[in-house]
């Protein structure tokens, strides 16, 4: 371009009437939820009119050139975006710590430091130092190869890579259980008992660690980055009912020993209340049992509660307790009559609440998903109107004698009502 040439804006649109201007101060405030959108103004395309003569555009002879849409025959210009603040990696963060996690892949397409952040695991550490956090259902049904994660309304999916176990694992009984963005699956290969773990910010699968004792048909309930296990039984000729217990913190990624239990137990079930962890029913060598117990991790020792299922025992051939915890209160699903049940702590005993749109039980409460998402029941497996899944969450009210049940997913999800395993993570 010839020396003393000018460069002459005609119009300007597109420019967000907030964008910051000289001397102007700005304060970001990031007490957002995620529902919130934060939207991007991008400017529509400019015209301008370049001119030969800097002192008069307009002089005769000169020949101006328009650029529309970004085209022309000289060479292109960098845009400008000095005026523009730019924001701190710190408030960035902060900001992409707050979006949907379904959203986070997208991360991965703006430059390589994002697609960086996106597999450290530093968002997620992000969320929960401001406490911002999210539940997702993670899903294994029957006649499928790979797990499925589903958003809390069930709104959206992914699928996870398939899990590179040998193929006795896949074929065989697994059980599963979250600790912070840690996804552990346990059964058996040719060796013996074995642990896979899923992670949530890596979308990879990994081997280990194994429990310090491994087993099978055990309780497991969740604690933020911890879980525990209690109970189960080895899978060897000479394997006894086990009372022991472990913690697995997914900070460090490694078990610890707990206490033993007051009873041996299999076939039994966990949940974490009041600070506590739980295991109720399960059977022995002496028999189905009825009573329960749970953990004090201040007091480092298990505590018995006599009669915690004596009006529905586990009964042979049926699934352990179908149980969640909503606002610190414990619910069952009874299997054998799909209705819903609330635990009464001072009494001991059951509160019948209603019946549940699925049906628990047309396999003795196997392939059925019973848990607590959020301050909300999610419950699914087989409509009760159809042979297809159902999905549905409620709103639990203990002084309320009728249950509002709302659908979820309608119709979209076409797989299997038999569901094999199911967990919730919150992070």
């Amino acid at each position: 371009m010839a020396e003393g040439s000018s460069i002459v804006e005609e119009r300007e649109e597109g420019l967000d009437e907030h964008a910051p201007r000289p001397g102007q101060h700005h304060v970001f405030d990031l007490n957002f939820s995620y529902s919130n959108r934060i939207t991007l103004g991008i400017s529509a395309p400019k015209r301008i009119k370049m001119s030969e003569n800097s002192d008069n555009p307009d002089q005769s002879g000169s020949t101006p050139i328009d650029i529309a849409d970004g085209l022309s025959s000289e060479q292109p210009q960098d845009a400008d975006y000095s005026r523009f603040l730019s924001l701190s990696y710190e408030l960035e963060y902060l900001i992409f710590a707050r979006f949907p996690r379904s959203e986070y892949w997208k991360l991965s397409f703006l430059n390589k430091r994002c697609l960086a952040l996106s597999k450290s695991g530093e968002l997620y550490k992000i969320r929960k130092e401001i406490g911002f956090k999210e539940s997702s259902v993670f899903m294994f049904a029957s006649g499928e190869s790979s797990w499925w994660a589903f958003d809390r309304e069930f709104k959206s999916r992914m699928k996870l890579p398939i899990l590179p176990s040998e193929p006795c694992f896949a074929l065989g009984d697994k059980e599963t259980v979250c600790a912070g963005t840690h996804l552990l699956v346990s059964g058996r290969e040719v060796d013996g008992l074995v642990v896979w773990r899923y992670e949530l910010a890596k979308n990879e699968w990994f081997k280990g660690p194994s429990m310090i004792s491994p087993r099978c048909l055990f309780a497991s309930a969740t604690c933020g980055d911890c879980a525990y296990v209690a109970g189960g039984i080895g899978t060897t000729l000479k394997s006894e009912v086990y009372d022991t217990a472990e913690k697995y913190n997914s900070e460090i990624g490694s078990w610890d020993p707990l206490p033993r239990m007051k009873r041996k137990r299999m076939l039994c079930a966990g949940f974490y209340m009041d600070n506590r962890f739980y295991v109720i029913g399960g059977r022995n060598a002496e028999g189905e049992l009825t009573c329960g117990e749970f953990f004090d991790e201040t007091r480092n020792k298990w505590e018995l509660i006599p009669d915690m299922l004596i009006d529905d025992p586990v009964q042979s051939s049926h699934s352990p307790p179908l149980l969640a915890v909503v606002n610190n209160s414990l619910y069952s699903l009874e299997a054998s009559s799909n209705q819903l049940k609330l635990y009464l702590k001072k009494t001991n005993t059951w509160k019948r609440m209603g019946p549940v749109p699925v049906r628990a039980d047309c396999n003795r409460g196997w392939g059925v998903a019973f848990k607590s998402l959020g301050n909300e029941l999610l419950v699914m497996g087989a409509s009760s109107v159809g042979n297809h899944m159902a999905i549905y969450t409620c709103c639990p009210d203990t002084d309320s004698s009728q249950l509002q049940w709302k659908p979820l997913d309608s119709g979209r999800n076409r797989l299997s009502h038999f569901i094999w395993n199911c967990s919730v993570m919150v992070a």
